[in-house]
C-alpha cells in the first residue's frame, strides 16, 4: 500500500508471555510506537510554520484515542529481525480520523488494527475541528477500511 507509513519494530524479550509469543497487551504499545512516530516526522509537504503533524495539531490541542479494535491473525514469537507496523488513514471526519494498522513481516501478517483519534482543546477538553492542512495530510496516507472478519450481528431475540 503506497500511501501507507512504514514504522519498523525491534521486538524484546519482554513482550514474550508465559504461551511464546507476544502478548496481546504489547500490541497496543506498537501501535502507540508508529503513531507517535509517524506524527513526529518530518513532512512531506511544504507547510507554513509546521514541520510535523505534532505542529499542524498546534501547542493549543491534542490527539486522544477514542477507540481501539485489533484483530489477531497468528502468533507472532520472539526474533531478532524486525517486523513492522503499517499504519495509514481510513476516514477522515469533522474532529476526528481513523487509522488502520498492519502489524507484519514480508511473510506473514500477525494483527490487523484500527484507532479513531479526536483532536481535543487543552482549554476546554472539547473537540475542534481539524484545520485544513491537518486534513491535507492526513489524506496523504488515505487508504482502505482495515478488511476485519466480522461476525453477523446476533437477532435481538438470541442477545436476551
Amino acid at each position: 500500500m503506497p500511501s501507507a507509513y512504514r514504522f519498523p519494530l525491534q521486538l524484546r524479550f519482554g513482550d514474550v508471555d508465559s504461551y511464546g509469543h507476544v502478548n496481546n497487551v504489547r500490541f497496543l504499545q506498537f501501535l502507540e510506537d508508529a503513531r507517535v512516530h509517524w506524527i513526529r516526522e518530518p513532512l512531506g509537504v511544504e507547510a507554513p510554520d509546521a514541520h510535523t503533524m505534532a505542529d499542524l495539531v498546534t501547542a493549543e490541542n491534542f490527539t486522544l484515542v477514542g477507540r481501539h479494535e485489533i484483530e489477531y491473525l497468528a502468533p507472532l514469537h520472539y526474533r531478532r529481525e524486525p517486523v513492522s507496523v503499517d499504519l495509514w488513514v481510513t476516514r477522515i471526519g469533522g474532529s476526528s480520523f481513523d487509522l488502520g494498522y498492519a502489524v507484519r513481516d514480508a511473510d506473514s501478517e500477525y494483527a490487523i488494527c484500527s484507532t479513531s483519534m479526536v483532536l481535543v482543546s487543552r482549554s476546554t477538553g472539547r473537540p475542534v475541528r481539524l484545520s485544513p492542512p491537518l486534513r491535507a495530510h492526513l489524506a496523504a496516507f488515505a487508504g482502505p477500511d482495515v478488511p476485519f472478519r466480522r461476525r453477523p450481528p446476533l437477532p435481538v431475540e438470541a442477545q436476551a
